[in-house]
């Protein structure tokens, strides 16, 4: 009997999740087919698209707020087409917002149920896993300390490994990025990533181009890269540029953040998933955050937050391989001393080098095929077909 299978991914980074997944559910499956909201990678691995992931993709508080009775409306259709037709399995790819309430529905009708990356129940509101062992029949994770949570609540989760761990290779030489780029190909280059997003641009990228005049006046013979997400990042950047680092050597660029870092001898970056990025490619970094005043007030006043580091590397270390400035600690200064340690340091960065090598082997785990093999196990009869 074939197998089908629905699935939800919202951004770009669950569209590739979903993509690689459904590739390596057809190895074992030839059969199954797949429907549901996707983005252009899914659809060309062979997804069905019910509607574009673009429909989810909605970032801000007031964006959302304005979205929500387009979002509910679109989640109440998909509950009532799939009990009508019922998926043998369905996977929700991260957007928990707007996954978790769908898996929920679906799993009190027996359907089984993924959520494919873990929320970060391990860094605030411990309270939402809860709300997963209610939607979620199995929670995929991509970190290996992301399942412990799980366990202690009595939810199953695995740890499938990292993606990105699997298509950045092992080593990756700087001179082929710096020649792609029209970088120099000798000199000291800082990558410098304030943010993808508007938010973080406005938060950080004042600070970001300050570090970079403050480093320039300094230290003339350095070249900065800055790759920009969108038009709207890239004119907030040049702005500050213009205001803060006058004269300073800095080549914005569209995309291209991966080909950025690998070119660099560090990497100046906001908080996320750029950070292990920057420790897979083994680059030394210096990682900064700011949350809004109101936000900080919450967190801090009903004590949300349970972690000491921010910062992925140190995460996944359990210590502070790299310098991580919060809040008042990101002053241009601060950020431009933090650089200059890593470029005056050649034994401090070859021997994070080492410790980045140590977090790439334990993230490498053939994500796609692990997730397949634990989808898979959910599906009814798949092990007797198999």
């Amino acid at each position: 009997m074939a197998l089908s299978v629905f699935l939800v991914a919202g951004e770009a980074s669950g569209d590739r999740l979903g993509a690689g997944l459904i590739r390596a559910i057809k190895e074992s499956r030839p059969d199954a087919s797949f429907e549901g909201v996707a983005g252009p990678a899914m659809i060309e691995a062979g997804c069905t698209a019910w509607h574009p992931s673009q429909a989810l993709a909605v970032m801000g508080l007031t964006e959302v707020v304005r979205h929500l009775p387009r979002l509910l409306r679109l989640r109440r259709q998909l509950v009532r087409r799939l009990l009508e037709r019922p998926p043998d399995v369905f996977v929700g790819i991260d957007s928990p917002d707007f996954n978790l309430g769908l898996e929920r529905r679906l799993k009190r009708a027996g359907v089984p149920t993924v959520h494919y990356v873990s929320p970060s129940i391990w860094a605030w509101r411990p309270g939402r896993v809860k709300k997963m062992a209610a939607a979620a029949d199995r929670v995929l994770c991509l970190l290996p300390f992301e399942p412990r949570p799980y366990e202690d609540a009595g939810v199953e989760a695995v740890f499938v490994g990292h993606p990105l761990a699997d298509t950045i290779p092992a080593q990756v030489d700087c001179v082929p990025a710096r020649t792609g780029l029209g970088l120099p190909s000798t000199g000291p280059v800082v990558a410098v990533l304030p943010g993808s997003r508007v938010g973080e641009l406005r938060a950080l990228g004042g600070d970001f181009a300050g570090a970079i005049g403050w480093l320039h006046r300094r230290r003339p013979e350095l070249s900065f890269i800055a790759p920009m997400a969108s038009r709207e990042t890239r004119a907030l950047f040049a702005e500050a540029l213009a205001a803060r680092a006058p004269g300073a050597p800095v080549k914005l660029i569209d995309g291209r953040s991966r080909e950025a870092m690998a070119a660099a001898d560090v990497v100046l970056l906001a908080s996320g998933t750029a950070s292990l990025e920057a420790a897979l490619i083994k680059r030394p970094m210096v990682v900064a955050y700011r949350l809004s005043r109101m936000s900080q007030w919450l967190l801090e006043t009903f004590k949300l937050v349970q972690i000491r580091h921010f910062a992925l590397p140190n995460l996944l270390a359990g210590r502070e391989m790299v310098p991580e400035l919060l809040q008042a600690a990101v002053t241009p200064s601060n950020l431009g001393e933090a650089v200059l340690a890593w470029l005056d340091d050649a034994a401090g960065r070859d021997r994070l080098m080492r410790e980045f090598e140590t977090i790439h082997q334990s993230l490498r785990q053939d994500a796609d095929q692990g997730a397949a093999r634990a989808v898979l196990d959910l599906c009814p009869g798949h092990e007797r077909e198999s």
